[in-house]
């Protein structure tokens, strides 16, 4: 790749993570009413599926974007998106549209991450996940990067950021935090899709058998976090 190349290629990632940044600054900040429409669609189920449905043939667009932006703008609640797929679009369709937008809005946060720096992510995280999870920072491991994506009840939009701060590389993180993200995404398209179908006893079913594995991983999210922490003390 030449310089000019190199240098074209970086203008439009830095032009469009500033779009992106100006965007969540001003959903975060602003007191507009398309701010609170906007919002008010991720935090209504029954009004984003009616809004999608309204898209028509682009639904599938708009759903990908508002994945992609849920990560991005961590503040907005995203835990039914996930679900919300699933129930529009069927279990694998949504599983799909889901994981493409996860995945860009993932490594778009890594990537504003690495290109604003510290000072930037400082202050999007608040003190107390700073000292839960700032141990990222230092890391370059797969393993631990999917884990923490696996494990429920850990901020991973945060976790974009703070990886991006981490000398991993990109398609180190791009791969472990996907893989990690791969099977809950799945479980939520899958009980969307069910309860769409109105197969109630196999949606609980499902429930049933993840929140068996997930407690006890949520449980003990806290040693595992400390087992990294004290190992990236280590010399």
């Amino acid at each position: 790749m030449t310089c000019r190349t190199r240098w074209i290629a970086g203008t439009i990632a830095a032009t469009f993570m500033a779009v992106i940044v100006a965007v969540g600054a001003w959903i975060r900040f602003s007191d507009s009413q398309a701010v609170h429409v906007l919002l008010r669609l991720y935090e209504d189920p029954g009004a984003l599926r009616a809004a999608l449905h309204d898209w028509g043939a682009l639904a599938p667009l708009v759903f990908i974007g508002i994945q992609a932006l849920q990560v991005l703008i961590a503040p907005i609640p995203g835990e039914l998106t996930g679900f919300l797929g699933g129930l529009v679009f069927g279990e694998w369709r949504g599983l799909a549209y889901s994981m493409i937008g996860l995945t860009a809005g993932s490594l778009l946060a890594f990537g504003i991450g690495r290109w604003l720096g510290g000072a930037f992510v400082q202050r999007l995280v608040k003190p107390g996940v700073w000292v839960r999870l700032g141990f990222v920072v230092e890391t370059e491991g797969a393993v631990l990067c999917f884990l923490l994506y696996l494990i429920p009840g850990l901020p991973k939009d945060i976790l974009c950021y703070l990886f991006g701060l981490s000398p991993m590389p990109f398609w180190v993180f791009a791969l472990a935090s996907t893989l990690g993200r791969l099977p809950g995404t799945w479980v939520l398209s899958a009980q969307g899709a069910k309860t769409a179908a109105g197969h109630y006893v196999e949606t609980a079913l499902i429930l049933g058998i993840v929140t068996a594995v997930s407690i006890p991983l949520y449980a003990s999210r806290h040693r595992i976090l400390a087992r990294f922490r004290h190992q990236s003390a280590r010399p």
